[in-house]
């Protein structure tokens, strides 16, 4: 991933050093391992540990002639070792390495994803806390509904980031899995115990049956979880540059001192981060493909997987993380204008009370489709037109006083009709 999105934290998780520290980890698991069963001197192994180490610039140096990585990294570490490296990677083939370390390094980043994810949710919760009385018109089809309040929109995206976190708690289990079974994954040549040991060591699990490498329906589902976070992302991202519109305008993005929106108009300010996030999103969505394609590989393994999971994972993972923590800043800053979410609630005379007149006329014995006649008629005539007024034609139309005293008209449009029983949905949010 380019400078611009990488923030340290992550970037350090799938930097070159931290993933050949890995393979040296992993490494090292199975020689104590194969020490605690007898397979090797327990004397090499405190040797290995205390000489053990690495240069990756010699690594590229090595590998630019034999053409393998694993080969050029273990030849590096034994020009450390010496002659107790003979003990270093018995049995096993580059992917025991590669798949093992590979996990530890998703599951970092997974912890380092979570953590973000918590001030997300924090940042949430507080501002629905904050505008839980904070009324607003409802949309459905981009077109004005009925009242909601913005602490309600705001309940609905700290619902679906919580189902992303447990989903992401789940997928940390699933991912955390090593292989240490050889050549084709039989163990000919390795103790299964040995991969039971080095990976308890290593804060993995086994993985129930490898063929040369880890399944890679597992990492397609790493890559398809971080995906569907982007896309909640994207959402909330989405929702923000609608609502900022210049003929909307009920919530904005923080304009900093100094902040230019446009080179040529001085005036504007423009939803950028919120954009840039939807942009995010796209990419993170376009690695799922070649996720799942990496799933069907060639017998027990080939290598075209490799090539596509050097891009796609170091990626996906930092741009994740720069979005998360693109969004709980947003969320953080974001200015809201309720005096502008009144004015648009009561926009043609409050035509978003519709439905309560509906409903109060059929309560007093109209039929429902001549209620929705004259609901609807008025409703249209008022429409769209710089004058129009629902509630001043409700309140004359003969055919609705009739029925209906002003006091009962009155209070179809009270907008706290629509929000009694919200209540419920925010105690089951802890709000």
């Amino acid at each position: 991933m380019i400078e611009r999105y990488t923030l340290p934290e992550m970037g350090e998780i799938w930097t070159e050093t931290y993933k050949l520290k890995t393979w040296l980890q992993v490494e090292i698991a199975v020689c104590e391992a194969q020490a605690e069963l007898g397979y090797i001197p327990a004397e090499a192994v405190e040797e290995i540990k205390a000489k053990a180490n690495f240069d990756p610039k010699r690594v590229l140096e090595i590998e630019a002639e034999v053409r393998h990585d694993v080969i050029a990294f273990l030849t590096n570490v034994n020009e450390y070792v010496g002659d107790a490296g003979r003990y270093i990677h018995l049995g096993l083939t580059s992917s025991d390495v590669l798949d093992t370390a590979l996990a530890l390094q998703l599951v970092a980043s997974l912890n380092l994803i979570l953590e973000c994810l918590e001030e997300l949710i924090q940042a949430i919760r507080y501002q629905a806390q904050q505008h839980r009385n904070t009324v607003m018109v409802g949309r459905s089809h981009g077109i004005h509904a009925e009242p909601i309040t913005f602490g309600f929109k705001l309940a609905g995206w700290l619902a679906e980031v919580l189902r992303n976190r447990d989903r992401l708690v789940r997928l940390r289990e699933n991912i955390a899995v090593g292989k240490i079974s050889g050549a084709v994954g039989t163990y000919a040549n390795i103790d299964p115990r040995v991969e039971a040991i080095a990976c308890q060591k290593l804060g993995l699990d086994p993985d129930t049956a490898s063929t040369q490498v880890i399944s890679r329906d597992r990492h397609a589902e790493f890559v398809q979880q971080l995906a569907l976070l982007a896309a909640s992302i994207e959402r909330f991202a989405v929702e923000i540059r609608n609502l900022q519109r210049t003929d909307v305008l009920e919530v904005e993005e923080f304009f900093l001192k100094g902040q230019k929106g446009s080179s040529a108009m001085p005036h504007k300010r423009n939803p950028i981060r919120s954009e840039r996030l939807t942009g995010m999103a796209r990419i993170i969505r376009g690695h799922v493909v070649a996720a799942l394609e990496n799933v069907a590989l060639w017998h027990e393994r080939d290598i075209s997987h490799s090539s596509v999971e050097r891009v796609i994972l170091p990626d996906t993972c930092i741009l994740i993380h720069f979005m998360i923590k693109e969004i709980t800043d947003l969320v953080k800053h974001l200015l809201v204008y309720p005096e502008n979410m009144k004015r648009n609630m009561n926009v043609y005379g409050g035509v978003i009370f519709s439905q309560r007149v509906l409903l109060a006329l059929v309560a007093k014995g109209m039929s429902r489709e001549e209620a929705y006649t004259v609901v609807q008629s008025c409703a249209h005539q008022a429409w769209n037109t710089p004058e129009g007024d629902f509630h001043d034609l409700i309140s004359k139309d003969p055919r609705v006083t009739q029925l209906l005293s002003p006091q009962e008209i009155e209070s179809c449009f009270d907008p706290q009709q629509h929000l009694k029983n919200l209540d419920e949905i925010y105690q089951r949010l802890g709000i």
